[in-house]
């Protein structure tokens, strides 16, 4: 099936609830700006956490989920706008996908 994840999510689902999310936190969208910057890199979270000026416990929060803070369905990784890679000595690295760019892009035409 077209425009369908290994999931089985339609990305005409995910876009909206994506969109929301995005609009709903202003670190998720300084944290997918950065990485839109940097791309093709990765960044860590204490080096996105200095570049986004917040903590690193609301980096991962807004890219992971925590608790009631940052829903986790609401989470950077699980609308797939951000992707994890995991590097040596279990060091985590983000990057932003191309729906990520695309919804930033999206969010960004409506300011």
């Amino acid at each position: 099936m077209p425009n369908e994840d290994v999931t089985g999510e339609t990305l005409e689902v995910r876009r909206p609830l994506a969109v929301r999310a995005l609009r709903r936190s202003n670190v998720r969208i300084k944290i997918a700006e950065y990485l839109s910057e940097i791309s093709p890199n990765y960044s860590y979270t204490a080096d996105i956490a200095y570049h986004v000026r917040t903590t690193p416990s609301n980096v991962i929060g807004a890219i992971r989920g925590m608790e009631t803070r940052y829903k986790e369905d609401e989470s950077l990784l699980t609308l797939d706008i951000v992707e994890e890679k995991n590097c040596r000595n279990n060091i985590k690295l983000y990057g932003i996908t191309s729906f990520g760019k695309e919804m930033l892009r999206e969010i960004q035409e409506k300011k």
